[in-house]
């Protein structure tokens, strides 16, 4: 799946969303707040978080511009620009859904490893990898990398109500092996949403090459069990059971368990 595509994806979906939202709630604002970066020195640059964002997401949804929250990277004093974003993002009532990926060495957000667990947005050093990483985006010209970058912390992430992490690719398969079958880690510090109640983590297959054969058996029976027992459709994204308005609409608890499994 190419990176772009998420974002088609959630244009459709966030869409749709707002729609209902404002048919519903009127006047309410919907605040989008973007739990990243913007490391380059002018917003119009290609290349920004600014610009990429614009390009791929926010054009296609119905949403003011006043309503996006972005880090600004050329405030002129960075700190006090890291704790405005932090208290714009109480005042608003916190972040219901967090959506990210990570980089190879297992960094959420840019919160390198070694990063506080419970850090809260700030400028950071970007480690050498994560610089050669990026310069993909920049001609591969090493030097054109930006070396800091302003980044909410991982307690910031955390206090999101919901978390959802995509993580895809065989070079990131040993950061999701840190992150599902060892304990937290700040030198993984994606493995930090083990302590969070409402996690949810999206992988292919070739990020799990570094997992034990046992975990991804295990997954896969829970979607199994989902699939063929529950039903997809009866079922939140943390695995919940969904409660319905009226017993018509999902089966009696003695149905639920005698439903036919499918071997």
């Amino acid at each position: 799946m190419k990176y772009q595509n998420i974002y088609q994806l959630m244009s459709k979906i966030v869409s749709t969303n707002l729609n209902q939202l404002k048919s519903v709630l009127l006047s309410s604002a919907y605040q989008l707040v973007l739990l990243r970066l913007v490391y380059i020195k002018t917003w119009d640059h290609p290349e920004s978080y600014h610009s990429f964002m614009w390009h791929h997401l926010f054009k296609h949804i119905d949403i003011e511009p006043r309503n996006v929250n972005i880090l600004d990277g050329n405030a002129e004093n960075l700190s006090e620009e890291c704790a405005r974003f932090e208290k714009k993002i109480k005042d608003i009532g916190g972040v219901e859904l967090f959506i990210g990926g990570i980089g190879p060495d297992g960094h959420i957000a840019f919160n390198e490893p070694g990063s506080s667990l419970m850090s809260r947005t700030r400028v950071k050093t970007l480690a050498y990898d994560t610089i050669l990483a990026n310069s993909r985006f920049f001609d591969n010209d090493i030097n054109k990398v930006p070396r800091m970058a302003l980044t909410v912390g991982v307690g910031t992430v955390m206090d999101s109500r919901e978390v959802a992490v995509i993580i895809t690719g065989a070079h990131k398969a040993l950061a999701l092996a840190k992150c599902i079958e060892e304990g937290v880690n700040h030198m993984f510090t994606v493995s930090a949403i083990q302590l969070h109640s409402k996690a949810l983590i999206v992988c292919d297959e070739d990020a799990t090459l570094e997992l034990h054969v046992k975990t991804v058996k295990y997954f896969k029976s829970i979607e199994h069990v989902i699939n063929n027992l529950i039903g997809a459709e009866n079922v939140g994204l943390q695995g919940n059971v969904k409660k319905y308005p009226s017993p018509e609409v999902t089966p009696t608890r003695e149905a639920f368990y005698n439903l036919p499994f499918n071997r």
